[in-house]
This record gives C-alpha cells, structure tokens and sequence, in this order.
C-alpha cells in the first residue's frame, strides 16, 4: 500500500479497514453474505487480500465488524429513552419510538444487514453471533425503558411480565419491517401511530 504524504500508519490502517467494510456492506446488500467472496471484497475495495486478512482474520470476520460498526453508526442516531424524561409516560414512549423509527428510516441498510445474516450457517458463528446478541440485547433494553413507565411504573410484577412481553413484540415489528422496507417501501415511521395506538389501549383496560 502506497502511503499518502503527512499520513501515519494508523490512519492508512483504519482508512483501509473502513474501505474493505464499505465494499462488504454493498455486496452483502446486494449477494448477501454467502453471494461475498474475499475477492469481491479486494475488487469492491481495491486492496489486496492480505488487507482483509490482516484487519478481519477472515470473511466472518469482516461481517462482525462490518455489525458492530453499522450499530455504533445508528446507535450514534439513536435516541435515549430518558431524553423525553420530561413527558408524561406514553408521551414519552411516542416521542421515543418516532425518533427511533426516523432513525431508522435515514439507515434502512442496518436491519437489512441483520436480515442478510440471519440465514445460512454463518449466523451460528460465534464472532457473529455475538455481535448480534449486542445489537438486540441493546434494542431489547430500550424497549424496557421506553414502556416500564407506562405499564409498570411501581414495578408490580404483572406489569413488568407485560413489558418484557411488548419489548420481544416491538423488536419483533423492527425486525419485521426490515423486510417491509425492503420489498414495498415500508416506512419504519408508518407504524409508529398503530403501536402506540395499542399500548394506549392497554393503559385504559
């Protein structure tokens, strides 16, 4: 690699690690994971082979990074639960879920990402699987926050049982929607009125 004036090592270094996850985020979007060969990855990028096995060890490799980067990117975007401490509960829950899903609807490449690993033998990796245990164990715990206000506020157990079950439901509609987007153009935002339109429901019974 020819190192530019002024530049130091590192700085090549991550400059060409970002390169080689830029081009795997086209191909997976595109061929998915198994559709990616290293040599995809070298012609997407430019660099060399041992570019890749140097950064990443191998193509599993590349996707758990590729992961955990994509997350740090949207989670960057992401808003906290307590940023609406302000409101009342389920205004809170509102304003949390229509930032998220705006979030969302700027990077629908992060759960199409998820969905492009979900199948094959890849998704039983270790190194991957663990990155997308982060990814969802960080979703489910927003969730938590978002609706224990408005479901279990005294921390009674039935309402808590009911807020674990509405946080797998809601990271089960993310999920889902990713597939949504990806075939009719679903916007994650459309579905931010008919969720609350039902937890508002459950509030008054």
């Amino acid at each position: 690699m020819v190192r530019e004036p002024g530049s130091t090592s590192s700085t090549v270094g991550a400059s060409s690690r970002d390169l080689i996850l830029d081009a795997a985020r086209d191909l997976i979007t595109k061929n998915g994971y198994d559709g990616m060969a290293v040599s995809d990855l070298c012609a997407q990028s430019g660099l060399p082979a041992s570019s890749v096995y140097y950064h990443f060890g191998n193509k599993l490799g590349v996707l758990a990074a590729l992961l955990e980067r994509t997350f740090d990117e949207l989670h960057a975007l992401f808003p906290n639960p307590s940023s609406f401490d302000g409101l009342e509960p389920i205004d809170r829950l509102e304003a949390w879920f229509t930032a998220a899903c705006d979030s969302l609807d700027r990077r629908p490449d992060y759960l199409r990402l998820l969905l492009a690993v979900s199948v094959g033998p890849h998704k039983d990796s270790e190194t991957v699987g663990a990155t997308v245990r982060r990814i969802r164990d960080s979703a489910h715990a927003s969730w938590v926050d978002a609706l224990t206000p408005v479901l279990a506020p005294h921390g009674d157990e039935d309402g808590k049982a009911m807020v674990e079950q509405l946080a797998v439901l809601g990271r089960a509609m993310t999920d889902g929607l990713s597939v949504a987007n990806s075939l009719d153009g679903a916007t994650y935002s459309s579905n931010v009125a008919p969720f609350v339109a039902l937890i508002r429901g459950l509030v008054r019974q």
